[in-house]
């Protein structure tokens, strides 16, 4: 009598810009040992999983790209290899079809899927940010998402009051980034710095807009500061896209800074600073969850602040406050941003003070809220998509 050999599980991932490769990446490496390898994988990605041994149904560069005058030209291409994702999947009947991120793309291929081969479980890794704004589109997800993969703590909670959808925590990449005992120290060595040396980082953003607004301000604040605590040292960490413009931005600045760029020279930056002064964004978690005290600031154009305002459901823009569901982190927005403001706000951080060990007693709350020192994000959220089977 013959062996009834089991069948194979069969996982799709989807992701549309780098950020989601990156992710798919990392699961398909948890998806691969939690499964002892016996797991099909299909999909599209781009060199993070092609590295882990997908071949992408067509290259994700067709789709990653950003802004309306990217866009608009390709829209054509997109929507085609939009339709060819959902057929693809549709042909090919995986047990789960996973969506990473980019919701212009992904969630219209989820939709198209759903939509004809209801049967395959769909699961949505990186939820759009409908508790900011849009709450109802949560009940719209609910349609054709069986699973949202959280990267936010207080998403399950949101997901299941909002929508009666099934919601799992697994935790957010940046966990996987924090820096390693020891980073800081090499850092401060590398740069001559002694260990009890004030050090700022600022963080002007890492889109175009964002530094054009913020680094004349950032360099202003730094330099008030630099001027009241003696030593201060200022660190910059950009990216290679902007570095140009934040070059020639730091030029005008009346104190020295430090440029760094690449991941590796970041988290050793984070891991030897005493305080920051941030843009908006994802950098807040990762400052969070590396213990870097920090004010955060933010300016768009005035038509879109009003926009946001009326549109914003959460009571904050820093996703710290909203994890630690306090206003830990103090943030200043549109004309609230002043170099006055920005001084007096990060001060306190740069030296010991009762300001700066509530800081750094939040972040430790913090890091225990979203769980760091347990299973890697990306193999929770392996086990999450297995589940589905």
């Amino acid at each position: 009598m013959s062996e009834i050999v089991p069948r194979v599980p069969h996982i799709m991932l989807v992701a549309g810009e780098p950020s989601g490769d990156a992710l798919g990446g990392e699961m398909m490496e948890a998806l691969l040992s939690e499964t002892g390898g016996r797991i099909r994988i299909t999909g599209v990605g781009g060199p993070n999983m092609i590295g882990h041994g997908l071949t992408s149904v067509f290259p994700m560069s067709d789709t990653s790209v950003m802004g309306p005058r990217e866009v608009i030209p390709r829209l054509p291409l997109i929507l085609r290899r939009m339709r060819e994702t959902a057929a693809f999947a549709i042909a090919e009947k995986p047990d789960v079809l996973v969506i990473i991120d980019s919701p212009d793309f992904t969630h219209m291929v989820a939709k198209r899927v759903h939509r004809r081969a209801p049967h395959i479980k769909i699961a949505n890794y990186v939820s759009p940010s409908v508790w900011a704004w849009r709450q109802g589109r949560a009940r719209a997800m609910a349609k054709y998402v069986n699973r949202v993969l959280a990267l936010l703590p207080f998403e399950p909670d949101f997901f299941r009051s909002q929508a009666h959808l099934d919601c799992v925590y697994v935790g957010h990449p940046a966990i996987e980034r924090i820096p390693a005992e020891g980073e800081g120290a090499r850092f401060r060595a590398l740069h001559n710095m002694a260990a009890d040396t004030p050090l700022l980082l600022v963080l002007p953003g890492s889109r175009t807009n964002e530094v054009k607004r913020l680094v004349g301000l950032f360099g202003e604040t730094a330099a008030r500061l630099a001027a009241q605590i003696p030593g201060l040292q200022i660190v910059l960490p950009t990216v290679p896209h902007v570095r140009h413009l934040v070059e020639e931005a730091v030029k005008k600045w009346s104190v020295p800074v430090i440029l760094v760029e690449g991941e590796a020279d970041k988290r050793a930056a984070f891991a030897a600073a005493t305080a920051a002064l941030a843009a908006s964004g994802t950098v807040s978690l990762e400052l969070g969850l590396a213990r870097v005290p920090m004010v955060i600031a933010y300016k768009i154009d005035l038509i879109a602040a009003y926009m946001v305002s009326r549109l914003m459901r959460v009571p904050s823009v820093v996703i710290v406050n909203l994890i630690l569901d306090r206003p830990s982190v103090r943030e200043f927005l549109q004309f609230d941003a002043t170099t006055t403001n920005l001084a007096a706000a990060v001060m306190p951080l740069l030296t010991e003070t009762p300001e700066r060990a509530r800081a750094v007693a939040d972040l430790d709350d913090l890091r225990r809220i979203m769980g760091v020192g347990g299973p890697r994000p990306s193999l929770l959220a392996a086990r999450a998509v297995l589940e589905m089977l």
